[in-house]
């Protein structure tokens, strides 16, 4: 599967992501003829070959020789779908200015079709909205990544004056992405290229396992800021299917107790369990005042940080908790059943990197025949072990 990476160290704009796909091999030329599907008027798309901090990009202008007033959020759905474009590139381009619209509808308390676009109704936004779902079809693209996104800082002018940055509309577009404050004194993520990122992407963060086969730079036209004012975007397939590992993010909720009582530990752990922990670990450390204490660490997925909060804070004495994000990698696990002299009991079944199959048997599961058996847990575990290494493993179901 093709999938596309996008890397915006220094922000996104709508003429940097035409610039890095025309850097990584798509002709303006072929992008040109495409607009021209459009009824835009006489535009020419020009490629120029810069470089930012001694890093060769491409830089893309739209000139328009005759210059069409600003349109509305309907005008332009029209003008796309009377084009002469595909239509998976209507589509997406439609989506796009849907984003856009859906924000500045919200901020300046209008109806979405009478929305009045300005800079991005210009014939270049439009140009760059529609050439990227141009560049996601040039290279048959299925899927579409990006990292967090930098917000820059300062103030920007625009049809309605000096705006604080980001935009407001750009701020609306990214609301439930990753971002955090650019160091940069200026516009880092545009509109258009936050309704570009926000429509294509589906996850932000470090790029996935893939073979990279292309990478496109493309330059802003903005100077003076800490670092190369480029997009870079890197192409290829995607080798999850050949990875046994996966990657998510968790949180880490923890805090230390020093002065409860150590039967409600036990209670607690079921609690958090209930509540959605991945996984409880208690540690013993030592405090102020030279106080033995209990150091309680949760993983949890993002989402449920709030509900293991107030788990600790309800359960324990602590009046306080830490919570900070972590990456967890976890090798491809699935449930097996193997066949015992006690009968079929479940063992976890995991997948190494390098492709070595890994048994331990199911707790429960032993657990349970050995009681219904009355046999030793450890002969039970043992058959288990015996079985796996003399005997067929029939997985029931991935984790």
């Amino acid at each position: 599967m093709m999938h596309a990476h996008f890397d915006c160290f220094s922000g996104i704009s709508g003429d940097m992501v035409l610039g890095a796909f025309v850097d990584m091999g798509m002709p303006s030329q072929w992008l040109s003829e495409k607009i021209q599907g459009l009824a835009i008027g006489n535009v020419e798309i020009v490629a120029e070959d810069v470089k930012r901090n001694a890093i060769g990009a491409k830089q893309i202008t739209v000139i328009e020789k005759d210059p069409s007033p600003a349109r509305n959020y309907g005008d332009i759905v029209k003008l796309i779908e009377n084009g002469s474009l595909d239509h998976k590139v209507k589509r997406l381009a439609v989506s796009i200015f849907g984003r856009i619209a859906d924000a500045e509808a919200r901020i300046h308390r209008c109806e979405k079709e009478h929305v009045h676009f300005h800079e991005v109704g210009a014939v270049d936004s439009i140009v760059d909205i529609v050439g990227a779902a141009l560049c996601l079809d040039y290279f048959n693209i299925e899927s579409v990544s990006a990292s967090p996104l930098p917000l820059g800082s300062g103030f920007v002018d625009c049809a309605h004056g000096k705006l604080p940055v980001p935009a407001p509309a750009t701020l609306e577009i990214l609301k439930g992405l990753p971002v955090y404050g650019g160091s940069s004194d200026g516009e880092m993520v545009t509109p258009t290229g936050a309704g570009i990122i926000a429509s294509l992407s589906a996850t932000f963060g470090p790029a996935p396992p893939m073979e990279i086969a292309h990478i496109g730079y493309g330059s802003g036209k903005r100077d003076g800021q800490d670092g190369p004012n480029l997009l870079r975007v890197f192409l290829g397939e995607k080798t999850e299917s050949q990875d046994q590992r996966g990657r998510a993010d968790v949180c880490l909720v923890e805090t230390n107790i020093d002065d409860m009582n150590p039967e409600i530990f036990g209670y607690l752990m079921e609690r958090l369990f209930a509540t959605g922990a991945l996984d409880v670990s208690y540690m013993p450390i030592m405090m102020k005042k030279n106080r033995p204490g209990t150091k309680v660490e949760v993983m949890c997925l993002p989402g449920k940080q709030d509900a293991i909060s107030r788990c600790l804070l309800n359960e324990t004495t602590t009046i306080g908790v830490r919570c900070h994000m972590a990456c967890r990698h976890t090798l491809k696990r699935s449930i097996a059943t193997v066949t015992t002299g006690y009968g079929d009991i479940q063992v976890k079944c995991t997948t190494a990197p390098d492709g070595r199959k890994r048994y331990a048997p199911e707790y429960e599961d032993c657990r349970k025949v050995a009681l219904e058996k009355d046999a030793p847990l450890k002969a039970i575990y043992d058959a288990v072990v015996h079985a796996v290494q003399d005997g067929p493993v029939s997985v029931k179901r991935d984790e």
